[in-house]
Parts: C-alpha cells; sequence; structure tokens
C-alpha cells in the first residue's frame, strides 16, 4: 500500500468513525427510534449520500459495533478443524478471561449502553436476529466441510452451539446491566460456560444424572 492510498483509508476510517461515534452518542440521549439519518448526518457533518456510503441502514449504525464478531466462532472451527468443539470451548473461555464484550461479561459503561440500546429498542431485534442466523449459517458450513458430518448433523450442531454460546453471553449481560462487576461475576460465568460446553460434549442424555 503506497503512502496515497494509505492516507486515504485513514481518512475513511476517520470519517466511519465519527458517523458511528455521533449516531450513538444522539442514540443514548434521544433514544434511536427518535433520531433520524438526516440528524445523524448533521451531527457528524456529512451528506445523507456519504452516511450510506459507510453505512447499509440505521440498524447498521448500532450494529457494526460487533459486526466483526458476526462469523467468529466459524473462523475458529476453520483453525481447528480436527476438534473443534474444545477449539470453541477454550475460545469462549479465553473470552471471559478477557472480559470480551461477546461474552456479555464485560463491565464498560459504554458497552453497557450498548447492550442496552440494543436491548431496549424492540426495532433492532431483528435485525439482531439476522446477525445471530447469520453466524449460526457460517458455523454449520464450516462444519459441513467435514467429510464425516452429514449436512442437517452440521446445522444441528450449530444451532445448539450458537444457542449455548447465545445464553451464556445474555446471562452475562444480564449480570453486568444488574450492577455486577465482571470480576466479581467471572468465576459464576467459566462455571456456566463449562456446564453449557459439556452438554454439548456430552449431550442432553446426561440432564438429571448426578
Amino acid at each position: 500500500m503506497d503512502e496515497q492510498t494509505g492516507l486515504r483509508e485513514r481518512k475513511k476510517q476517520r470519517t466511519r468513525e465519527a458517523i458511528s461515534n455521533a449516531a450513538l452518542e444522539l442514540f443514548f440521549e434521544h433514544g434511536f427510534d427518535q433520531v433520524s439519518i438526516s440528524q445523524v448526518a448533521e451531527a457528524a457533518e456529512v451528506s445523507r449520500r456519504t452516511l450510506f456510503a459507510y453505512f447499509q441502514g440505521k440498524d447498521d449504525l448500532v450494529l457494526h459495533r460487533i459486526a466483526d464478531h458476526e462469523h467468529e466462532s466459524a473462523r475458529v472451527v476453520r483453525a481447528h478443524r480436527a476438534a473443534p468443539l474444545p477449539a470453541l470451548r477454550e475460545h469462549f473461555l479465553d473470552g471471559l478471561r478477557r472480559h470480551d464484550p461477546i461474552t456479555g461479561l464485560c463491565d464498560l459503561p459504554q458497552v453497557l449502553a450498548l447492550y442496552r440500546l440494543i436491548m431496549g429498542t424492540p426495532t433492532l431485534l431483528p435485525s439482531l436476529l439476522r446477525f445471530r442466523e447469520s453466524g449460526e449459517l457460517a458455523l454449520a458450513a464450516e462444519l459441513g466441510d467435514s467429510p464425516d458430518l452429514p449436512p442437517l448433523t452440521a446445522r444441528l450442531a450449530a444451532a445448539q452451539i450458537a444457542s449455548v454460546q447465545w445464553r451464556l453471553s445474555m446471562e452475562n449481560h444480564h449480570r453486568m446491566a444488574n450492577g455486577v462487576s465482571a470480576t466479581h461475576a467471572y468465576p459464576e460465568a467459566v462455571a456456566a460456560a463449562e456446564l453449557g460446553f459439556d452438554l454439548l460434549m456430552n449431550g442432553l442424555g446426561t440432564l438429571g444424572k448426578s
């Protein structure tokens, strides 16, 4: 990449961040549904056309903050095809150790504010569900690349894995939203993750057994 190209890319990134930050400030203050695209563009000092060059729509102004994680599980499986479930387990546990926001175990004010915005805005939930479904489909595709795994088995496995990860993250988010610190909640979050992945590893036939 030459210097001129590098400058253009950095300028684009600054513009994208300025639009995103302006949008979230308005959404946090007034609510997602009460803020228009025109208001976001005005606050970011860009045109509507420029805004749409960086973001597909109003929902994307919020959900792009977690977009990097959309196909995260699929990437983990791609890198560990020989033992995908143990790799996903360790990846989630490592996320808990790092207080990665995607695990829900993060009590940074800006993360909590984003969580409250998303979960408290019904009009955002369809986009959030599409985000989740996209991740699940990508995971199923990666699992299905194994010659020993029939397509239906891959889809069912991906659905179960994604559901466990989602529920673990939501439980952690709820704790953070209720004022529990990430450090204090960490042991319980690890125990819950171990239980969730044990059920995935051993099957639900172990339910009710001591």
